[in-house]
């Protein structure tokens, strides 16, 4: 049998009294799109924070291809290959779009020509080479968003996590993240999404996982999860009802 790509078991995580995640369990496989959906405040991005080593859980252990990565702090579960956009935009406000991009491509070669190149190429790819001298703040919110896919990739990733990378964006603008998404996981690279906007999560998905109030209630295909009678009313509401 293949190594999933990423195996979360049994992750809880308290702040005092307060349960953010509580026995969350799902795996990833190699090549997937899986999308982590539920309610406001209902645990997704401590999730996130705990698999990429912003918090360390409680209780659980997770792997990254068949390795313990449960006690890795961010910056080595970054170099071992796990990406991770933020809920709340992050660029580096005082440097160009190039210079935001070589900030991520330094994690792998110190050679700046190596790092400049590398920086440019993932540009081109993600659609925003024509902007590269342009400020991080100056950018609208849809080029900010790709230009944090960019820092992302720019580590060489070979799992990526997007934390509402689709929030806010025109029905243009959308169609273009989803084509994005698309293609990075073309070129290899698994992908987990939380994500609010649930046409893309239907149209991008291999399976949804459904958290709710820190568990996880639903696991599934994007069909079955939107079916599921405790997704609509934890989640989705009456217009997804059959």
């Amino acid at each position: 049998m293949t190594t999933p790509c990423l195996e979360i078991h049994g992750i809880t995580k308290r702040f005092g009294g307060l349960i953010a995640n509580e026995d969350v369990s799902f795996s990833v496989g190699e090549g997937e799109i899986v999308s982590v959906i539920g309610p406001n405040g209902a645990g997704k991005s401590t999730l996130f924070h705990c698999i990429t080593g912003f918090y360390r859980p409680n209780e659980g252990k997770i792997l990254f291809r068949g390795r313990d990565i449960t006690k890795y702090g961010a910056h080595r579960i970054c170099k071992l290959g796990i990406a991770r956009t933020l809920q709340i935009v992050q660029v580096i406000s005082d440097m160009t779009v190039l210079e935001n991009v070589m900030t991520g491509a330094f994690l792998r070669t110190y050679r700046r020509e190596d790092v400049r190149a590398r920086a440019e190429e993932i540009l081109r790819f993600t659609g925003l080479h024509e902007r590269k001298d342009t400020l991080g703040p100056d950018l609208t919110i849809a080029d900010k968003k790709r230009l944090e896919v960019s820092m992302a990739l720019a580590t060489q990733p070979t799992l990526l996590m997007l934390d509402e990378a689709m929030a806010g964006l025109t029905p243009v603008e959308l169609r273009e993240m989803i084509a994005l998404i698309r293609e990075i996981r073309e070129r290899g690279v698994t992908l987990i999404i939380v994500e609010h906007v649930m046409e893309a999560v239907m149209e991008l998905s291999d399976r949804v996982v459904v958290i709710n109030s820190g568990r996880k209630i639903v696991e599934g295909t994007p069909a079955e999860v939107v079916r599921n009678p405790e997704v609509i009313q934890a989640y989705l509401g009456e217009r997804y009802h059959a």
